[in-house]
């Protein structure tokens, strides 16, 4: 463990807090190599109380790598990048009510996904910071994929082991309303293979890649497919694979997406939430050559 950092774990399988570090004081050559490191070790990392700015927040993100950018096609030249806000709260101020599109979007987070699979390049991590939290409700709850794997009988790992999953982002908001899956935005992108298993090369270790846009399963009709991929998700967020964060303003929760799935937990609606997101997207470092060349 770097010996700059003190942290404590937030769960026995993974995931630490760091404590007493401000993450806006980090650079690529101070602090950034002992956090990189914990992040492939524990595959999730907290840090309370900071005081991250719009600006901090992007180029904290931007050395983790390259930050993913959704609405490129969609800006005007010259329109800055605009940081995700994952929230409630309507242009004019007021809060959507539980059944508008905006809600409902929110709603098919609560499904156990991992970020951009249905990207080109998917996400590498997350940096999700806490803005507007509620009196109750909202957690993030994260799932150790690696560990769960780890743990996984044997029989169950080799139906999937050696296959290739297909993701498609409609996919999971056709669970929660076919009328909010027919908007333009789930379906900008193909669908996309990636295999069943993501090896992390620095340290070798596997963990099970699949998504609640996850809907089929190379090989395998898609009502097969489906239910291989509801077991596989259903034994990885066994209790004891799962941290769940109660937020409070200033958090920083980031998590690795190649090792972890997550959700956000049901809030009253009636109460304005916002997280701050930013995803970064993987590199041939991280394993995305080796991704694409299985998947081919």
């Amino acid at each position: 463990m770097p010996s700059e950092l003190t942290t404590r774990p937030l769960t026995k399988h993974f995931g630490v807090e760091v404590l007493d570090l401000n993450l806006t004081r980090m650079t690529r050559d101070r602090l950034y190599p002992q956090v990189r490191a914990l992040f492939e070790e524990h595959s999730a990392l907290l840090f309370r109380r900071q005081s991250v700015t719009p600006g901090d927040h992007i180029r904290i993100a931007s050395l983790f790598g390259p930050i993913e950018d959704r609405q490129a096609d969609e800006r005007k030249p010259g329109d800055a990048f605009e940081i995700s806000q994952v929230s409630n709260v309507l242009p004019d101020g007021s809060v959507a009510a539980e059944m508008d599109l905006q809600t409902l979007n929110l709603k098919a987070n609560q499904l156990w996904h991992t970020d951009s699979t249905f990207l080109p390049v998917p996400a590498l991590a997350n940096l999700l910071i806490g803005r507007v939290v509620t009196s109750s409700g909202g957690e993030t709850e994260l799932a150790s994929t690696r560990v769960a794997w780890r743990d996984m009988p044997e029989a169950l790992k080799a139906r999937v082991r050696d296959r290739v999953v297909w993701h498609r982002y409609s996919h999971s908001r056709a669970r929660i309303s076919p009328e909010l899956a027919k908007l333009p935005k789930f379906h900008k992108w193909p669908d996309r293979p990636w295999p069943a298993i993501w090896r992390n090369p620095v340290n070798g270790q596997e963990a099970l890649y699949i998504a609640s846009h996850a809907f089929k399963v190379a090989g395998m009709s898609e009502l097969e497919g489906a239910a291989l991929i509801d077991e596989l998700v259903a034994f990885c967020t066994e209790p004891e694979y799962i941290y769940s964060h109660r937020w409070q303003p200033g958090d920083v929760l980031i998590w690795d997406e190649r090792a972890t799935l997550h959700r956000g937990m049901p809030w009253p609606y009636d109460q304005p939430r916002t997280l701050s997101s930013i995803c970064v997207s993987v590199t041939d470092a991280d394993g995305l050559h080796e991704m694409l060349a299985r998947a081919a």
